[in-house]
């Protein structure tokens, strides 16, 4: 499956103004070479995953501090080929993925501010340091069939709770995020099996550049470590030890819309 949790979003802690809503929609292709264990008798397996997602974020005072909840929603488009037994074979699937819910606080820097008061605030600020955090809920709203091995949805709950600090010295910007992710059972994976997962452990760094308001240029790496599975009690000796990079590119088309592009 797709490392969901190497997906290293810059200007997640960003000053917004409040009581504000935004909303956007994304096309994501995903293309990659897939590994299973052994005894599944699946060799050089590939994939190819379309993505159509929507997301809205809401932003809010919460304890006198600036806060969002951002809700995401994808719809998915999967196929995959590969030999089973030395056969070549493929299988593809349709429909939802997991829904995503974060919500963030800052709890340094940021103040929740509207409009021509946050627009003031904005103008006057060359030197800036936010501290926020975060915790994101993945719910299992997918589509999940539990007699396949392959699914779009995980059938469990992932929490994860984030820690992060920006720090913007004129157009540079600098950013840190801790994550940590807990997973609940799946009591339905594939072929009556019980799938438990350990925490798994998240760093994502950021460097960005304001090029013209609105408009910017990131370099983004991520690393995890842990995560070992474990099915029906019996630990798969599996410790993820990932590192993803990624580049962006943000560009205003009005005061109110604008287009990102990212390479991951």
């Amino acid at each position: 499956m797709p490392c969901s949790a190497l997906e290293p979003d810059p200007r997640m802690w960003n000053h917004i103004p409040m009581d504000s809503n935004f909303g956007g929609f994304a096309f994501a292709q995903t293309r990659a070479d897939i590994f299973f264990d052994p005894t599944l008798k699946l060799e050089n397996v590939e994939m190819k995953l379309d993505t159509r997602a929507g997301k809205y974020i809401r932003t809010f005072e919460l304890f006198e501090k600036s806060a969002r909840i951002d809700i995401t929603q994808a719809y998915q488009k999967a196929e995959w080929t590969g030999l089973l037994q030395g056969t070549p074979a493929s299988t593809s699937r349709n429909g939802l993925s997991d829904t995503l819910v974060r919500v963030a606080v800052n709890l340094y820097g940021a103040p929740p501010l509207h409009g021509k008061e946050f627009n003031a605030y904005r103008s006057n600020v060359t030197v800036e340091t936010i501290v926020g955090s975060a915790l994101t809920v993945r719910m299992p709203t997918g589509d999940y069939q539990e007699d396949k091995l392959l699914n779009l949805g995980q059938n469990r709950f992932t929490f994860s709770t984030q820690l992060g600090i920006i720090h913007t010295r004129g157009k540079w910007t600098t950013e840190l995020t801790g994550e940590i992710a807990f997973y609940t059972k799946n009591n339905a994976f594939f072929d009556g099996n019980t799938l438990e997962q350990k925490p798994l452990y998240i760093v994502h760094g950021h460097l960005i550049r304001a090029l013209n308001p609105g408009e910017w240029l990131a370099l983004s790496v991520g690393y995890d470590y842990g995560g070992e599975n474990t099915l029906n009690g019996v630990d798969n000796n599996d410790t993820k030890r990932d590192i993803a990079w990624k580049l962006s590119y943000s560009y205003p088309i009005n005061r109110t819309s604008g287009f990102k592009i990212s390479y991951l």
